[in-house]
């Protein structure tokens, strides 16, 4: 993004990457640049707010951070979780909805929660803004897609973050939505290249309603894009590695900062 990073030259970032299978945390410097290794623990489910709080204490002991970013999937809004996709269930994703869970989470203040135990400032989003943050550039409309447990999804217009859409919702074919049709458990059905062209008409059923200038993709499964597939999708379409759902953690306080 074209824009004076507020970011402090002394400040390091701790950047938590929550999926449904596990949750990975990084130290960022300044720059957003990894300092030292990056760490993952499995999520054992049913799993809690105050698990996940167990999980990034266990994870980040002995590191000093004077700040902490967390992507997680769902919508985030202003801290707040008003849904969360994976974490609401009993054994994992698309498995039965845990009441106990889902009560737990929903409407879970997160951000402020993380801000008082760790004693840092803190910033919760949606892991795929977070993703969208590191590479943005902040010209023209960007969307970024990640492809995982589910779909993620994250809007730019010229460098501002746009509400939040949980595309991975809407319905995309048979009555099926994005998450039914592209996600893990579907290409673990049907195998890479029958997945592969899925995500090709899921990308072409998005276009005609967002029109982007540039789309990029990312998550877990993004390497497993058939390259026949890639050849199709155009040069307005970059690939980004999976790390970008940490790295951005320094960049998203200067995206929110901008939406603000």
């Amino acid at each position: 993004m074209q824009a004076v990073s507020h970011t402090p030259a002394s400040s390091r970032t701790l950047a938590v990457d929550c999926g449904g299978g596990g949750i990975k945390v990084t130290l960022l410097d300044a720059g957003g640049f990894q300092i030292g290794t990056a760490h993952r623990e499995p999520v054992r489910y049913p799993f809690s707010p105050a698990d996940l709080v167990r999980t990034i204490r266990t994870l980040s002991d002995g590191l000093h951070f004077t700040r902490l970013t967390v992507g997680m999937p769902g919508t985030i809004r202003d801290g707040v979780v008003v849904y969360t996709p994976h974490y609401t269930r009993k054994a994992g994703p698309h498995t039965r909805l845990d009441p106990d869970m889902d009560e737990a989470w929903t409407g879970c203040r997160l951000q402020e929660r993380l801000s008082e135990i760790f004693g840092v400032p803190a910033l919760v989003m949606n892991d795929a803004e977070v993703a969208a943050a590191g590479v943005v550039t902040g010209v023209g409309l960007e969307v970024v897609l990640t492809l995982g447990t589910g779909l993620g999804n994250a809007i730019v217009d010229s460098g501002v973050l746009a509400p939040h859409l949980e595309i991975s919702h809407a319905p995309l074919r048979w009555g099926l939505t994005f998450d039914d049709v592209i996600g893990e458990a579907e290409r673990l059905r049907l195998g890479d290249a029958v997945w592969s062209r899925r995500v090709l008409k899921a990308i072409e059923s998005l276009y005609p309603v967002i029109r982007w200038d540039r789309l990029y993709i990312g998550g877990g499964n993004a390497a497993l894009i058939s390259d026949s597939v890639r050849q199709k999708l155009g040069p307005d379409v970059s690939f980004i590695p999976n790390a970008a759902g940490m790295n951005g953690g320094v960049r998203a306080w200067d995206l929110i900062a901008r939406r603000a």
